[in-house]
């Protein structure tokens, strides 16, 4: 009988230490540990002009060369040549003694090597850390450092530098470094005293072939207009693209005359090609302004508003054609004078010298005010008070409508709380019926309380109206939600349009001034005011009238139905704590 078989028993498998060697100390030179990272010791002796490599130097650069040495010379002769100055610029660019004794002077050098020779098709990019030491008589006498393949790493910064100075569909500089280059040619020019031109190229009837063929075929034109901008110019000239249909273009020394004859050769070049796009080959015309910068002490953005309001004159003429700007001493003053004065806004917010008065709008039957409209004044450091009428349009051509009026609700918002039975009406600026921050601004400063927003008439204009009557709709239908009332301001000021009666659904519609100080005299101003008060009527609103002058304006208009009244008659405006008394926090 045979044995029972025995129970096989699994061993678990024999762990295998394999040790590293231990290094010695000749493993971990310096030389070893620079070889490992791509890096290559170098010693360059300037009086024998022999440069000392590391022994590896030939397998790292593939260089060709002896092992050990090569002439500085033979070295010098498979750099790039455009960036053998710059080399030598940065090995003696002071004649300085040593920075610190025995450590030398620091230098560094980003440069193209050719191992072949400069005819040769291989190429590396090379960084060259060093520091070069004097000799006796205080000159660079030897250098020493590393060198390193950056190859990767700098073409890699190349396309990023490309990318974040070029626009994307033109190829071409965009703004941004299309200004740091102006910025570089004025500077050139005033070192060199050699003018050079500027110009802002405009596409004409881009907007036309947007709309027939679409987004895409307008880019392909524009694409189109910046190569053929592009072969007219010169190597050293620059192209960028200004805007959406503008083109910035450096012409560098470039007097008055010549700037001319570049803008008729690129009208010219234009004007005598057609575009090949997906759709067909389209026409395309130019308008240019520019001008030539001669004189100094010029800033970019002085330039390019000069080039623009040329441009603006080229535009109202032919098809194409080109202006150069010519300084008009009125003009220049009415900028400075706005400049100015828009440095004064933006000082005034910053320094809280906004302020509000109140005029009263009374009710035409009793003559006791029903509520007050706000009127902004900004104090002058002298203490000089100026109107909103005499800043407010500069304000909005300058962008900084936004702000004040922000700054408007804040002040009308503190009154309504101070004064909790006051009614205010609030005049906002067009741009603001676009601005989701200030409706925001408005919920958050009333908190959401309809006993304030229910107290506050938000004022906008007809012309506003006209402008984007769309947007002004949802607006209004916006401040309602949150229970404030709407009024149609300066009603009939040349823009009267009765659409916006019928589709604003505006509470109040206040009848320009210039229909009421006549009014008893003009029969034209008697129908006007007559239809407004029947129209009013028919959609449910009320009617103001401002300009209110005397007595007998002020029956007429109560007679001929007109619910509110607002002038000097019934007082000019003033401090609210004079009209209202100290309010329920003062």
């Amino acid at each position: 009988m045979s044995e029972p078989a025995k129970p096989m028993i699994r061993r678990a498998p024999e762990r295998i230490l394999v040790h590293a060697p231990t290094p010695n100390r000749t493993d971990l030179n310096l030389s070893r540990l620079m070889a490992c990272a791509g890096e290559v010791g170098f010693a360059w002796d300037f009086a024998r002009d022999e440069i000392t490599f590391d022994s590896h130097a030939s397998a790292i650069f593939g260089l060709d060369m002896p092992l050990g040495t090569c002439q500085g010379a033979a070295f010098q002769l498979k750099i790039a040549a455009a960036d053998v100055g710059q080399r030598a610029t940065a090995l003696t660019r002071t004649a300085a003694p040593d920075t610190m004794p025995g450590l030398g002077t620091p230098y560094r050098a980003l440069y193209t090597y050719h191992p072949d020779g400069r005819t040769g098709p291989k190429t590396i990019v090379v960084e060259e850390d060093g520091r070069w030491f004097t000799g006796a008589d205080g000159k660079p006498a030897h250098s020493s450092g590393i060198m390193r393949i950056v190859t990767g790493r700098h073409q890699a910064e190349q396309r990023l530098r490309y990318r974040g100075e070029h626009d994307a569909l033109t190829g071409q500089l965009n703004r941004a470094a299309l200004f740091e280059r102006l910025q570089a040619a004025i500077e050139n020019a005033e070192t060199t005293k050699q003018p050079v031109g500027f110009m802002i190229a405009a596409v004409n009837g881009l907007d036309v072939i947007n709309e027939t063929f679409g987004f895409e075929i307008g880019d392909e034109i524009l694409a189109g207009c910046a190569r053929i901008i592009r072969t007219q110019l010169r190597a050293r000239d620059e192209l960028g693209r200004y805007a959406s249909n503008k083109f910035g273009i450096i012409v560098n020394e470039c007097g008055p005359g010549v700037i001319r004859i570049v803008a008729d050769r690129l009208m010219a070049a234009l004007r005598n090609t057609t575009i090949q796009t997906s759709v067909s080959k389209l026409p395309v015309t130019l308008s240019i302004g520019g001008m030539s910068i001669i004189e100094q002490g010029l800033k970019v953005e002085t330039v390019v508003a000069n080039a623009l309001q040329a441009l603006d004159l080229a535009r109202g003429r032919r098809l194409d054609s080109f202006v150069t700007y010519e300084p008009n001493r009125e003009d220049e003053q009415t900028r400075k004078r706005n400049a100015k004065l828009a440095s004064s806004l933006i000082t005034a917010l910053d320094e809280d010298r906004l302020r509000l008065e109140l005029q009263p709008i009374v009710d035409a039957a009793t003559g006791q005010p029903e509520h007050y409209e706000c009127l902004l004044r900004l104090k002058e450091p002298d203490g000089t008070i100026v109107s909103a009428g005499e800043f407010m349009p500069i304000a909005e051509q300058l962008g900084v409508s936004r702000l004040i009026d922000l700054r408007t609700l804040e002040l009308a918002t503190q009154l309504l709380i101070s004064y909790p039975k006051v009614k205010l009406a609030l005049n906002v600026s067009g741009l603001t019926s676009a601005d989701n921050e200030w409706l925001v601004s408005l919920h958050r400063l009333t908190g959401g309380n309809r006993q304030i927003t229910q107290r506050l008439t938000i004022e906008i204009t007809e012309t506003a109206a006209i402008n984007d009557l769309d947007q002004l709709m949802v607006f209004v239908d916006t401040i309602k939600e949150l229970g404030c009332h709407a009024s149609i301001d300066d009603f009939g000021v040349g823009y009267t349009n009765f659409r916006i009666l019928k589709l604003l659904k505006a509470d109040f519609v206040k009848i320009d001034g210039a229909f009421i100080k006549n009014v008893c005299n003009d029969a034209g101003d008697q129908v006007f005011v007559k239809s407004m008060v029947e129209l009013a009527r028919a959609f449910n609103m009320k009617t103001v009238a401002e300009w209110v002058g005397d007595a007998q304006t002020a029956r007429y208009l109560a007679g001929v139905g007109i619910d509110y009244l607002q002038g000097f008659h019934f007082g000019a405006s003033a401090p609210p704590e004079k009209l209202l008394g100290p309010g329920a926090g003062g």
